[in-house]
């Protein structure tokens, strides 16, 4: 695989051309962009692959639910088009399956999806306070606020230009952030090793860097919003469907618990089809345990709670190692003073 990568490196430098050819144009003037007059918070990152944006956007939600607040998305794997708002009678091929899982977890804000961001924040007229979901690289809108997220075992500092590595952009686009995020750290990340990667993230990037982690719910739900300890589930056999970019935390996370699971592996957004859905339900049915269980994230869970029953979800929230009060104070000074 590595050798793949390298004989594409001459592929990474005409992206880089491309790439760095567009940034510069945005720049300069030539290609138009537009700011609004209201807080518009962008996460995102400089990587392809899952460096933990839902649980950020989910972090930035209960800071900011005070306000009149909406969450706007791409809408990544739907089968629609356009602007749509989400409500009761969306599905995630309609919206997606993250602003789904957003809608259905978070009373009173507004949901909703557009490829084409500026035409969506000028739909969300009554939002006070707008969340760009993924849009770092969405250049025809300019946030007020940039959160870059980047992984604690695949940092941007170290990686290389699609297709030869994972960048979307050169390294040296992070000096459009406003914050940095180190995502995905050991809860007991030393602070020698935080000094390590600040230096590394240092080289490109001079404003506040921050590390998080990935706390994981002290229980399972299903539709019914029944629940299982996560700690009894070692008295279950499992069958863990997982259609995320890096299921590999979960996966550590379950054998902590001593926790006998089969993984069954789909690619990130995957849209289970019927065939599938009849596959999963025969694998579960094989199973010999007396007490056994179906076990999703919950970004997957949106996606296979309407076609398989009594799946449960394990939630996930993202919290930070050190710093938090100055995380919050930025975001909320940027709020206040742009209302």
């Amino acid at each position: 695989m590595k050798l793949i990568r390298l004989l594409l490196f001459p592929f990474s430098f005409v992206y880089m051309l491309i790439t760095s050819l567009r940034n510069w144009f945005f720049d300069i003037g030539v290609f138009k962009t537009t700011r609004f007059n209201k807080p518009v918070i962008a996460v995102g990152n400089l990587s392809v692959g899952g460096t933990g944006k839902t649980p950020q956007i989910e972090y930035l939600i209960r800071l900011l639910n005070k306000n009149k607040l909406a969450v706007l998305s791409r809408g990544y794997g739907r089968k629609t088009k356009g602007f749509l708002l989400a409500n009761a009678s969306k599905k995630a091929s309609d919206i997606g399956d993250e602003p789904l899982q957003f809608f259905k977890k978070f009373k009173g804000i507004t949901v909703a999806v557009d490829e084409d961001r500026v035409h969506g924040i000028q739909q969300l007229n009554n939002a006070e306070v707008i969340l760009l979901d993924d849009a770092f690289q969405h250049r025809k809108v300019t946030a007020g606020f940039y959160v870059v997220l980047t992984k604690y075992d695949a940092l941007f500092s170290s990686d290389f230009l699609l297709p030869t590595g994972n960048l979307r952009e050169r390294r040296v686009g992070v000096k459009r952030a406003n914050a940095v995020v180190i995502t995905k750290c050991p809860a007991n990340i030393a602070e020698e090793d935080q000094k390590e990667i600040e230096q590394l993230i240092r080289r490109y990037f001079n404003g506040p860097i921050f590390f998080s982690t990935i706390n994981y719910a002290t229980t399972v739900l299903n539709q019914k919003h029944e629940s299982i300890k996560v700690q009894e589930l070692s008295d279950y056999e499992v069958l863990l469907v997982t259609g995320i970019a890096n299921p590999t935390p979960m996966l550590t996370f379950l054998s902590t618990l001593n926790c006998n699971f089969k993984h069954v592996k789909f690619a990130d957004h995957h849209q289970f089809s019927s065939k599938e859905i009849k596959e999963l339900t025969h694998q579960f049915a094989s199973l010999k345990a007396t007490q056994k269980i179906i076990l999703t994230t919950e970004k997957d869970f949106v996606r296979l709670s309407d076609h398989i029953e009594n799946v449960y979800y394990l939630a996930i929230e993202t919290s930070f190692v050190a710093k938090q009060q100055e995380f919050d104070s930025l975001i909320n000074n940027y709020v206040s003073n742009s209302l």
